[in-house]
């Protein structure tokens, strides 16, 4: 097992603490450093800016939204902090919901799957630098023709930058069963956000049909990397402990998503929370954002999150050692990041930082 920080959203600014948090995982060998992006912060510029202080630590995007950029600027991004990490960057790419990708990008939200195709093609037509890149696709055309808008002055372009690493691993945020299978099909890991290592089965399931159409030029399935962000509370109490993680929950399951078209709250009912979730959403979206905080089952905090006092948590590192998940992004404070290792450590769990 490897572990990784996820540093998650900003609030109204700098999450305090984090570049020394930062500094200090990669001090420890923590494999990774993960960042975040919604419609306030961008998730590139926190990884360049902490980044600089590390010399080890993996530095990824969890996620960097498709709709912010076109896939040709994420490729040149990405190119550029590999070159400055020395080979240390990953791209972790998810496709975001029609809230934001219309009302903060104004872009239309369809077909996500087939667009998700197309950009990720893209990206590495960029980064592989062999001929100029061409597309003609149903979302992205490049050079862009004149019966599609261009001038028709467009040429094909490859990049002046030599990419450090023509293979440079792409992860993909993914919830439905479609989608997880396209990321096992397409691309080089996952970032489940809700992972609950008790339908582990389900879930290789869903990997193993999209490693069946994988093409043989991708990097084989046995190094494909599942990524998952794994809230952690520690506390004497369990209760007590879920508590602080079931607003989180509730944001996800009932406010990050409109009625009927929240990815978040569908990722939760096939973890099988479906009345949960009905209320949670209910109460969210009606504005009771603590009653939709404590409608959140314990079972389900239990279920994809680490929390209890430190003995019960090194009980369970076990179960996530032995599911598909091979690197567990803690979403915790420096103290409880400093119990998950020290348990696994203690067990025998614990892996070096895995080559970029």
């Amino acid at each position: 097992m490897r572990f990784g920080i996820q540093t998650g959203y900003w609030s109204a600014g700098p999450p305090p603490g984090v570049q020394d948090a930062v500094v200090e995982a990669d001090r420890l060998g923590i494999d990774s450093v993960w960042t975040a992006e919604a419609y306030g912060s961008d998730a590139f510029t926190p990884l360049a800016w902490w980044g600089s202080q590390t010399s080890h630590a993996r530095l990824g995007t969890a996620i960097a939204q498709m709709s912010a950029r076109t896939p040709t600027a994420t490729a040149m991004q990405a190119l550029t902090l590999d070159h400055l990490s020395g080979g240390r960057f990953v791209l972790g790419l998810g496709a975001s919901g029609p809230q934001v990708v219309e009302g903060w990008y104004g872009q239309p939200y369809r077909r996500p799957l087939a667009r998700t195709r197309e950009y990720v093609d893209v990206v590495r037509q960029v980064l592989r630098r062999g001929e100029p890149v061409q597309v003609d696709g149903e979302f992205f055309q490049l050079p862009l023709s004149a019966e599609r808008g261009g001038s028709g002055l467009g040429k094909p372009l490859r990049p002046t930058v030599h990419p450090l690493r023509a293979d440079l691993p792409i992860l993909l945020a993914a919830e439905g069963p479609k989608n997880i299978a396209l990321a096992a099909e397409i691309c080089d890991g996952w970032l489940p956000v809700f992972y609950a290592p008790r339908l582990d089965e389900m879930f290789r399931g869903f990997l193993a049909e999209g490693f069946a159409a994988r093409s043989p030029e991708l990097p084989p399935a046995e190094r494909f990397e599942v990524a998952a962000s794994v809230p952690v509370s520690v506390h004497d109490d369990v209760e007590r402990a879920a508590d602080r993680l079931r607003p989180w929950i509730a944001l996800y399951v009932g406010g990050m998503g409109a009625k009927g078209a929240n990815f978040h709250r569908n990722a939760v009912d096939l973890l099988g929370y479906s009345d949960a979730a009905d209320e949670i959403q209910d109460h969210y979206l009606a504005g009771r954002k603590d009653d939709a905080a404590r409608a959140v089952p314990t079972a389900l905090v239990e279920d994809i999150a680490l929390v209890g006092p430190a003995e019960k948590i090194a009980a369970e590192l076990p179960r996530w050692e032995a599911s598909a998940v091979t690197t567990m992004l803690l979403q915790a404070d420096a103290d409880a990041v400093r119990t998950v290792v020290g348990a696994a450590a203690a067990a025998g769990l614990l892996q070096g930082p895995r080559s970029a």
